[in-house]
């Protein structure tokens, strides 16, 4: 046995020892609720009758019934037209709001690594916004989309480019697009902050030999910098994807009762709690976590793909 591979073993042994607390920690907050929420997914529990329900197996996912007529019914999440529209509105504020977040947070982390002054002020600044609640943000943005009492249509209005007042979180085909800009507005900064911390880490010699070869900026940025930015650019991406993928109480503060809103863990929680369909509301919430890991595990492959 070689010196070098029982140090690989050494490391990989103290590495499982020093993981361990916080797997256990895990498995206790994260994965026993998880494993009960798959449980009473497989059952008809509802709130009034957790203890007693009965065992149903895959009918709160998918189930098909025969009538004498011989025409057959499907029921079950997996045939619920406002199950799969809950799906849409969730991938498409993800895949909406993430790239938004990642071209102007790389932006506002290119402007913050010059050297001007106050900019440590600006630093702090810039990061007020992801530093605020959700619900506080909601809130105080749900006042400034206000169709009636709004500063957004108030200065839309007195610029001239609108010509009445627009409803931002009622109306139908603006209710997502009022959700994106104000996620935009709340989480850009902490892509910044990542990708401010990959631009601190790149070494400067490397700016320098670019220069006195005569290479262009722009062709600097896409040649040098981005490359070398892209494990942080990829990270950043990855933990708004997941956060975006189960948002919840943005929507449901700044748009209640939106149809074209609705997202998953929105969709879930209506049928857990509103209508009493624990069980049903369970394999919603059971799908939306398959989902987001499915959805997850994907972008890091392709995202390691690309690193490679």
């Amino acid at each position: 046995m070689s010196a070098k591979s029982e140090l690989a073993r050494q490391r990989a042994r103290a590495a499982a020892v020093l993981l361990a607390p916080s797997l256990l920690a895990l498995g206790l907050v994260a994965g026993w609720p998880l494993a009960r929420t798959l449980a009473f997914s497989l059952t008809d529990a509802t709130l009034t009758h957790l203890s007693g329900a009965r065992w149903v197996g895959l009918h709160n996912y998918f189930d098909a019934v025969r009538l004498d007529s011989g025409r057959t019914i499907y029921s079950g999440v997996l045939v619920d037209p406002a199950w799969w529209s809950a799906v849409g509105n969730t991938f498409r504020f993800a895949l909406i709001s993430v790239a938004i977040e990642t071209v102007l947070g790389l932006s506002i982390a290119l402007a913050l690594s010059r050297d001007f002054r106050g900019r440590a002020l600006v630093r702090a600044a810039v990061l007020i916004p992801w530093a605020i609640p959700t619900i506080v943000s909601a809130r105080m943005w749900g006042w400034m989309l206000n169709d009636q009492f709004g500063i957004v249509n108030d200065a839309l209005l007195r610029l001239g480019l609108v010509d009445h007042k627009i409803a931002w979180t009622v109306d139908a085909s603006t209710a997502m697009a009022a959700v994106v800009v104000v996620d935009v507005w709340k989480t850009t900064p902490f892509v910044a902050l990542l990708a401010l911390a990959g631009l601190q880490a790149i070494p400067r010699d490397i700016y320098e030999a670019a220069a006195l070869d005569g290479v262009s900026p722009i062709r600097t940025f896409f040649k040098v910098t981005l490359p070398l930015l892209r494990p942080a650019l990829t990270v950043a991406m990855i933990f708004r994807f997941l956060d975006a993928m189960r948002m919840f109480d943005l929507a449901y503060v700044l748009t209640p009762n939106s149809a074209q809103t609705k997202t998953m863990s929105a969709l879930a929680r209506e049928n857990l709690f509103d209508f009493d369909k624990f069980a049903y509301g369970c394999a919603e919430a059971t799908l939306t976590f398959l989902l987001i890991f499915v959805a997850v595990i994907s972008y890091i492959r392709i995202g390691r793909l690309h690193l490679a």
